[in-house]
C-alpha cells in the first residue's frame, strides 16, 4: 500500500516538472523579439526658399483701345452684307449697303433743280450785261438797270443754293455704304438682308486687333496698396500664365456701383488669343518674398486639410511624419507654403499612397 502511494507522488512530480518545462518553453517563444519592419525607399526633395509673389486674383475684362459700334446714319432696308463675323477688314472696306434708290432719286431731282437755277443765272447774267450797255448809252433807265442787277444777284444765289443742296444730298449717298473705320475684326452681325434699319439699329462692331487692355476693379479697402507699375499676371481659367503686364493707369475716383477702383494693364496678345469684352483672370502681384515651395504631387488632403510627409531622422533611421501645411498660390508645378514647412525639411515625393505616420523610410535624392 505504501509503495503504491510513493509511486503516485513520483508520477505527479514528473507531470508537474513536464508542465513547468512546457510553460517555460512557451514563454520563451513569446518573448522572442520580432524583426523590425523594413524601411521603405522613398524619393525626397529638400525644401529651399524661393521668391514667392503675394497676389490677389480678380476677374478682368479685355477691351480694345479702338472699338467701334457700327450704326447707320440713314434709314432703309439692307440690300448687301459683304462680311461675316470674325472677318479681318481694312480701313474703308464696305461692310453693308442700305438701299440707296430713294436717295439717288433725291440727288437726281436736285441736279435738275441745279441745272434750272444755272440756266436762269446764265440768262440774267447776259441780260445784266445788255442792260448795262443800254444804261451807259442812255437808252435804258437807271431803274431798268437796277432791276437787271437784282435779278442777276437773285439767280446767282439760287444757283449756288441749288448746287450746295445737290452736293449735300450726294454726300448723303455715302452713308448708304457702311465702311470699316479702321483695320480690325468684325463682331457679331445681328441683322439680315432685307431688315429695315434706322440710326438706333446696331449693325455690328469692329475691334482693332491690337492695343488691348485689361480692366480690373480693385476693392477700395486696398486703395492704399495700389500703385503704378504693380505687376499683373493674366492667367487661364486653371491658373496657367498667359502673359505678365503691369498697371499703367489708376482711376482717380471710385466706381460707386461696385465700390471698386479701376486699374488698367496693357495686354500684348492679339485678338487671335483674346476678344473684346472677354472675361479673364488677372493676378495683381502686391509683393514678392522668399518662402518654401513644395511639389503639387507631394500634397495630399484629408477632410480638406492639406498635408505632406516629411522624412525625419530618429534613432534607428528615418520615419515618415505627417505634417499639416497651409498652401498659397501655385507656381508652375509647385505650391507656395505659408505655414508648416521650413528650409531644409525633406519632403517625401514618391510612394505617398503607401505611407502612414511613423512608417520607417529610406530617403533617396
Amino acid at each position: 500500500m505504501g509503495n503504491h502511494r510513493n509511486l503516485k507522488f513520483v508520477l505527479l512530480g514528473t507531470l508537474s516538472a513536464g508542465a513547468l518545462l512546457t510553460a517555460l518553453g512557451c514563454n520563451s517563444t513569446q518573448a522572442k523579439p520580432q524583426p523590425a519592419p523594413q524601411a521603405m525607399p522613398v524619393k525626397v526633395e529638400t525644401i529651399n526658399l524661393r521668391p514667392v509673389p503675394r497676389t490677389t486674383e480678380y476677374v478682368a475684362t479685355i477691351k480694345s483701345r479702338r472699338s467701334a459700334t457700327i450704326q447707320p446714319q440713314v434709314e432703309g432696308s439692307i440690300t448687301k452684307i459683304m462680311v461675316k463675323s470674325g472677318d479681318h477688314v481694312r480701313t474703308g472696306q464696305v461692310l453693308m449697303t442700305i438701299d440707296p434708290l430713294k436717295q439717288e432719286a433725291i440727288v437726281n431731282q436736285q441736279r435738275s433743280t441745279e441745272a434750272q437755277m444755272k440756266a436762269t443765272f446764265e440768262y440774267n447774267k447776259s441780260e445784266l450785261a445788255r442792260q448795262k450797255g443800254l444804261y451807259e448809252a442812255g437808252v435804258a433807265s437807271k431803274q431798268t438797270y437796277d432791276q437787271a442787277v437784282q435779278a442777276f444777284e437773285n439767280s446767282k444765289a439760287a444757283w449756288e443754293a441749288a448746287t450746295a443742296a445737290r452736293i449735300s444730298e450726294q454726300q448723303q449717298l455715302a452713308y448708304y455704304n457702311l465702311r470699316a473705320p479702321f483695320d480690325g475684326i468684325v463682331g457679331d452681325i445681328p441683322v439680315h438682308l432685307g431688315d429695315y434699319v434706322s440710326s438706333q439699329t446696331l449693325l455690328t462692331t469692329v475691334d482693332e486687333n491690337k492695343d488691348l487692355e485689361a480692366y480690373i476693379y480693385i476693392p477700395t479697402d486696398l486703395a492704399g496698396s495700389i500703385k503704378m507699375g504693380l505687376p499683373v499676371q493674366i492667367v487661364t481659367s486653371i491658373g496657367e500664365p498667359i502673359e505678365t503686364s503691369e498697371i499703367y493707369f489708376v482711376a482717380p475716383q471710385v466706381d460707386n456701383a461696385i465700390q471698386g477702383i479701376l486699374v488698367k494693364a496693357p495686354v500684348h496678345s492679339s485678338l487671335d488669343r483674346f476678344r473684346n469684352a472677354q472675361l479673364v483672370k488677372a493676378r495683381v502681384v502686391w509683393s514678392t518674398a522668399p518662402a518654401p515651395t513644395v511639389p503639387v504631387l507631394a500634397v495630399t488632403r484629408i477632410g480638406g486639410q492639406p498635408f505632406v510627409y516629411v522624412a525625419v531622422a530618429e534613432q534607428n533611421g528615418h520615419v515618415a511624419r505627417q505634417r499639416a501645411v497651409t498652401l498659397g498660390d501655385t507656381l508652375g508645378n509647385d505650391y507656395a507654403v505659408t505655414e508648416g514647412l521650413q528650409s531644409g525639411d525633406q519632403v517625401i515625393v514618391s510612394g505617398i499612397q503607401f505611407l502612414n505616420d511613423g512608417v520607417p523610410v529610406r530617403p533617396m535624392s
